[in-house]
C-alpha cells in the first residue's frame, strides 16, 4: 500500500512538473531577438503626414473588447516589463523605429498599425489593430532598415492556439492577460496605472469589465483549439484571411455548426496601385473598395450583431450594428490611392546594372508581360483588368481558392427575405439561375450581403449622405462577388519588395520563383527582415527561434507558376530559364514600374 502511494505520488509530482513546463512554454514564447537597425529609411512613397494618416487612423477593430490603455499596462507573465513596448512587439515581426517617439496619433508609443478609436456614446478607448499592421513591410541590409509603405508584414499576428513553440502575438497577449488577471500584485499594479486617482472608485469595475474581454479571448482559444480549425500553422506574414473572417461572422457570429477548418494561410498582398484593380483579393472575388475593407475590419475584430438581446434576429433598419468606421475607412482608402510603388533605392541596396537590365526587359516582354501586363481602361480613373489564371494552369496550392469556392454556410437563421436581397447594392457573377438557398451559402456570397447590411447601417450611423455615398463606396462601385478557381497576375512595379512569394508565401526569392520546382527549397527559415538584394528575397537559413516554413503541409505547396521544359498547364507557364536569363530578369524587376527604368 505504501509502495502504491508512493507511485502515486510520484506521479502527481511529474504531471504538476508538466502542467509547469507547459504553462512556462505557453506564457513565455520562443521568439526570435530583436536587434534594432541603425535607421530606419522611407522611400519616395507618402508624405510624412499620409504615412502617418495610414499608420494611425482606426478602422473600428475592437481586438474582443480590450481598450487602448489596458494593453499599454500590460506586464508580460515573468516580470514587469511592459508587454507593448517596441522592443518587444518588435520581437513579433511588428514595426518600431528606434527614433520614434509617443505622438498625439500614437500615444502609447506603438508600433505601425496600432491604434485606437472612441465608439459613439462611450467613453472608452479600444484597441484598434488597422489595415496598415498588416500591409505595411520592411527589408534590412547591413544594419539599415528599408520601410516599405503599402507592402507585406512578416508578423505574427493572429493565432490564440496555445502551443509549446509559441510565438504568435495573439498566444503571448492571452498568456499576459491571464497573468495579470489572476496575479494579484501584477493586477495591483495594471489598476493603478490604468486608474491613477480612480483607483479606489472604480477597481473592481476595472476587474469585471477585464474579466469579460480576458473570458472571450480565452473561449476563442478554446474554440478554435478544440476545433481544429487552424491546422496549417500560418507563422509570419500570413493568415487564413476569408477562413478567419468567415469563422468569425458565420461561427462566431451566427452558429457553431458554420466553423470551417482554415487552412489555406495567404500572405499579405501589397496595396499600390491596388484601387486601379478591377477585382481584388487573392482569387479576384471582390470589386467594392468599401465591401472590402469592411470585410477586413469585420475579420480583424469589429463587432457586428445579428440578434437582439433576446436571440431574435434583427430585422430592418435595425441591421446591422457594428464598430465599423467607414468614414475613416474611407480616408485611408483615398491615402492609398496616393502611394507610389516603392523604388530600388541604390544607394543602400546597390547600384543597377543596367545593360543586364535592359536584356531582362526583354525576357519580360517575351515571358512574363503576358499574365502581369493587364490591359488599362478609362477614362474616368485607370481600371486595370488583372488576368486571371485557372488553378489547373497557375499549378500553384489551390487551397485558398477551394476553400472560398467549396465552403458552405447556414445563415438561415438571420431571417432574409430575397426581396430585401434584391435591393441590396450586391451582383453576382455571373447572374445566378436560381433563388439563393440560405442554408448554404458560399463564404464570398455570404460576405458580401453580410457587409451590404453593415455598410447601409454604417453609412446611416456616420451620417452619409445619398450623394456622399458612391465617393465612399468607391467609384460608384457595386458589391460585386465572383468565385473563380483562379488566381489572379497583378502588376509588378516594385515586387522586388514583397518577400515572399506566390500567394501563400511559399518560394522565399523571386530567383526560385524563376527556377523550376525541383530547384526551390522545400523548407527554409522565416521571421527575419534581412534582405538578399542578389536572389531578391529574405534571407532563409537557420537562425534563434526561426519559422521553419515546410511545403510538404496542406496549404504550403510550393508548386506552380514554374519555367521549365514540358508541356504547357498544370503549373508550367514559360521555357526553362537559363540562370543567366533569370539573373537579367531579377535586374530588369528591380527597375520595373520606377524611376530608373527610364535609363535602360
Amino acid at each position: 500500500m505504501r509502495i502504491l502511494s508512493r507511485i502515486l505520488l510520484l506521479i502527481l509530482a511529474l504531471l504538476v512538473v508538466v502542467v509547469a513546463v507547459v504553462l512556462y512554454y505557453v506564457a513565455n514564447p520562443r521568439l526570435p531577438a530583436y536587434t534594432p537597425v541603425e535607421q530606419v529609411h522611407y522611400l519616395d512613397q507618402w508624405s510624412t503626414t499620409e504615412r502617418q494618416t495610414y499608420y494611425f487612423t482606426p478602422q473600428g477593430t475592437q481586438v474582443k473588447g480590450l481598450r487602448y490603455d489596458w494593453f499599454t499596462a500590460l506586464e508580460l507573465p515573468f516580470s514587469q516589463q511592459r508587454f507593448a513596448s517596441p522592443e518587444y512587439l518588435a520581437r513579433f515581426g511588428f514595426l518600431v523605429d528606434p527614433a520614434q517617439k509617443a505622438t498625439p496619433d500614437n500615444p502609447g508609443n506603438l508600433p505601425v498599425g496600432f491604434t485606437r478609436h472612441q465608439n459613439a456614446g462611450s467613453s472608452e478607448q479600444y484597441l484598434d489593430i488597422t489595415c496598415a499592421a498588416c500591409h505595411t513591410g520592411e527589408l534590412h541590409f547591413k544594419g539599415q532598415a528599408i520601410r516599405i509603405d503599402g507592402g507585406s508584414a512578416q508578423h505574427v499576428l493572429p493565432s490564440t492556439v496555445p502551443t509549446l513553440r509559441g510565438g504568435s502575438f495573439g498566444q503571448a497577449m492571452v498568456a499576459s492577460l491571464a497573468s495579470t488577471y489572476y496575479n494579484p500584485w501584477k493586477f495591483e499594479r495594471f489598476a493603478r496605472q490604468v486608474l491613477g486617482k480612480d483607483y479606489d472608485a472604480r477597481h473592481e469595475e476595472l476587474r469585471k469589465a477585464f474579466k469579460v474581454s480576458l473570458d472571450n479571448f480565452l473561449r476563442t482559444a478554446w474554440n478554435d483549439t478544440h476545433r481544429g480549425l487552424y491546422p496549417t500553422q500560418e507563422g509570419p506574414g500570413r493568415t487564413d484571411a476569408f477562413g478567419r473572417i468567415a469563422n468569425a461572422s458565420f461561427g462566431d457570429a451566427i452558429s457553431a455548426e458554420n466553423y470551417r477548418v482554415a487552412n489555406a494561410p495567404v500572405d499579405y498582398p501589397q496595396l499600390w496601385d491596388i484601387w486601379t484593380f478591377d477585382w481584388v483579393q487573392w482569387n479576384g472575388s471582390a470589386q467594392q473598395p468599401m465591401a472590402r475593407n469592411v470585410g477586413e475590419a469585420l475579420g480583424v475584430g469589429a463587432t457586428l450583431n445579428f440578434f437582439d438581446a433576446q436571440g431574435k434576429p434583427l430585422q430592418g433598419d435595425a441591421r446591422y450594428p457594428s464598430s465599423v468606421r467607414v468614414r475613416d475607412l474611407n480616408k485611408i482608402e483615398e491615402t492609398l490611392q496616393l502611394l507610389k510603388p516603392p523604388a530600388w533605392p541604390e544607394a543602400l541596396l546597390g547600384s543597377i546594372d543596367r545593360p543586364l537590365a535592359a536584356k531582362g526587359r526583354a525576357l519580360f516582354a517575351e515571358n512574363c508581360a503576358g499574365c502581369h501586363v493587364p490591359n488599362v481602361q478609362g477614362p474616368d480613373r485607370p481600371v486595370q483588368q488583372l488576368h486571371m489564371l485557372p488553378v489547373q494552369v497557375i499549378g500553384t496550392d489551390p487551397g485558398t481558392a477551394n476553400n472560398i469556392a467549396d465552403h458552405r454556410f447556414n445563415l438561415t437563421s438571420l431571417q432574409w427575405d430575397p426581396t430585401e436581397l434584391a435591393k441590396l447594392d450586391v451582383q453576382l457573377h455571373p447572374t445566378p439561375t436560381e433563388p439563393l438557398d440560405l442554408s448554404q451559402v458560399s463564404v464570398a456570397k455570404g460576405l458580401a450581403y453580410v457587409t451590404a447590411f453593415v455598410e447601409n447601417r454604417a453609412y446611416r450611423d456616420a451620417g452619409v449622405t445619398p450623394a456622399e455615398r458612391p465617393a465612399l463606396d468607391g467609384f460608384g462601385l457595386p458589391i460585386g462577388v465572383r468565385e473563380l478557381r483562379a488566381y489572379k497576375a497583378r502588376p509588378l512595379a516594385g515586387v522586388w519588395a514583397t518577400p515572399p512569394f506566390l500567394h501563400n508565401g511559399s518560394v522565399p526569392t523571386i530567383y526560385q520563383l524563376l527556377s523550376p520546382q525541383d530547384e526551390r527549397a522545400t523548407s527554409f527559415y522565416k521571421g527575419t527582415f534581412e534582405y538578399d538584394p542578389r536572389h531578391l528575397g529574405y534571407r532563409t537559413e537557420a537562425f534563434a527561434n526561426g519559422f521553419l516554413f515546410d511545403t510538404k503541409i496542406t496549404g504550403n505547396h510550393n508548386s506552380g507558376h514554374e519555367f521549365r521544359a514540358g508541356e504547357r498547364g498544370n503549373g508550367v507557364i514559360g521555357r526553362l530559364l537559363q540562370p543567366q536569363e533569370r539573373w537579367a530578369l531579377l535586374e530588369y524587376l528591380k527597375v520595373l514600374g520606377g524611376p530608373l527604368e527610364s535609363q535602360l
